[in-house]
């Protein structure tokens, strides 16, 4: 199982070793220098209280710039994504559809069979109680639905 990355810098080490997903989403918050950045840093902590042994990834990088992975949180799967588009932080689930949703927080991808998801907008306001339950919930959903490890 992989352990909760720690946030070295960004760069690549002397050594040539790889930065870590978390050093990765970092730096792709810093570069992004506006609310958008705030709305991930939010989203991001908030992930991190509801489940602390949440895994960061960054995955769907593009050799010519790592900054343009997409962070990825994961706990016995995908928990959700964070893109970041142009007027809109977009946190898709990917078993979105299959949770419950009590606060109606999903507001996004409504349509699809597997995933949901939030978009926030700039000067949104978030629910932490029930974005943190939902956290929760998916979690739960991937350790019911994780399949054991192959012999």
């Amino acid at each position: 199982m992989k352990k909760k990355s720690e946030s070295p810098p960004a760069e690549a080490s002397e050594a040539g070793e790889e930065p870590s997903p978390s050093s990765l989403i970092d730096a792709r918050i810093e570069a992004l220098g506006d609310w958008r950045g705030e709305t991930l840093t939010r989203v991001r902590a908030l992930i991190h209280q509801a489940d602390p042994d949440v895994v960061e990834e960054v995955k769907w990088r593009k050799p010519s710039n790592a900054m343009l992975g997409v962070p990825v949180w994961e706990h016995a799967g995908i928990i959700c994504t964070g893109e970041t588009y142009k007027t809109y932080v977009k946190l898709t689930f990917a078993k979105g559809a299959a949770l419950d949703d009590p606060a109606r927080l999903f507001n996004s991808s409504l349509d699809g069979n597997v995933r949901r998801a939030i978009d926030f907008h700039e000067g949104a306001r978030i629910d932490d109680k029930a974005f943190k339950a939902l956290i929760r919930a998916a979690v739960a959903l991937n350790m019911t639905t994780a399949r054991p490890p192959s012999r």
